[in-house]
């Protein structure tokens, strides 16, 4: 918890000075009272005495007080908002090289498995796209809450040649500015999900593409599958070797402010996508609560009147 204006606390300074007169008188009539040594004429004169309850007026009072001052400090603490405007586009690598088995089935096969599952995931209130790429980059599905629409678009992908990183990051950006009318000049918030197993080979420069995404404020998260040992079988009979490039992709995500993770099987990669899934959903924010201290001052200060009223029959 924090407050915004604090210096009202100077006010209970004052408050903790009449607390010590408080103090200072009861103190004061306990010697009073002890100089009185004819305890049968003083049982006579008052024989109920209220004891412990004539202080808790007072310190209902008090309590009143330090409720009301704090409120006017405007105390404010951080809660988790939900970003109903909150988009994330899913930018789905799409190249030949994914059809390599060293991910079981395939790695095309497991990454749509787990895109599937986080999209399911996904809260019903976020906005959700689809940006498949290989030799280029198509927004397949502009950011909606149809699931359906997004979950059978994964199911139809196929793959094609090439890997062109840095367009489908802009294309996954222009996909963002897509949302509604306000896109343009009040981009909602966002993240770019990017799977590839493999380099930028054709199109502009990851580079260019990040400082374009980085300007717009979305984030990049990347997530690297397959395994050093991945290979591909080409029509014509020959093997070629497909590593997974991690360090590119690492690179993308730190210049964005985005994550970087390895899946090497459909389960990690299913695990990746919901620890990012969990971590868009809300934003901070700073928010007062100082009505709640004046409530409650205001409950106290009835208290103090009713208890004042039972006990002594009159109010404070």
């Amino acid at each position: 918890m924090s407050l915004h204006s604090p210096g009202w606390l100077l006010l209970l300074v004052p408050l903790a000075l009449l607390i010590g007169a408080y103090l200072l008188v009861q103190r004061r009539r306990g010697r009073y009272a002890v100089r009185f040594t004819n305890l049968e004429l003083l049982d006579k004169i008052a024989p109920r005495r209220p004891g412990w309850r004539r202080h808790v007026p007072a310190a209902a009072f008090c309590g009143t007080l330090a409720l009301l001052v704090v409120g006017f400090a405007r105390p404010t603490t951080e809660v988790q908002v939900p970003r109903e405007r909150a988009t994330i586009v899913v930018a789905f690598d799409v190249s030949a090289s994914m059809e390599a088995t060293d991910v079981e089935p395939t790695r095309f096969e497991a990454a749509q498995r787990a895109a599937l599952a986080f999209v399911d995931r996904l809260p019903e209130r976020f906005n959700a796209g689809l940006v498949p790429f290989s030799g280029s980059a198509t927004v397949a599905v502009p950011p909606t809450t149809d699931r359906g629409a997004l979950s059978s678009a994964i199911e139809r992908l196929t793959t094609g040649e090439g890997t062109a990183i840095g367009e489908a990051v802009v294309a996954a950006r222009d996909a963002v500015r897509m949302l509604d009318r306000e896109a343009e000049t009040s981009p909602p918030p966002a993240h770019i999900v990017l799977l590839s197993d493999g380099s930028n080979t054709t199109g502009r420069s990851v580079e260019s593409a990040a400082q374009e995404a980085a300007g717009d404020k979305i984030p990049v998260s990347t997530i690297a599958y397959g395994t050093e040992s991945g290979t591909i079988d080409l029509p014509s009979g020959d093997t070629v070797s497909v590593p997974v490039d991690g360090p590119a992709l690492r690179g993308l995500a730190s210049s964005t402010g985005g994550d970087f993770h390895e899946a090497a099987t459909g389960e990690e990669l299913q695990e990746v996508y919901e620890d990012i899934g969990s971590s868009v959903g809300h934003r901070t924010e700073q928010r007062e609560i100082w009505q709640w201290f004046v409530a409650a001052g205001l409950l106290t200060a009835l208290a103090t009147a009713a208890t004042s009223l039972l006990w002594f029959s009159r109010l404070p």
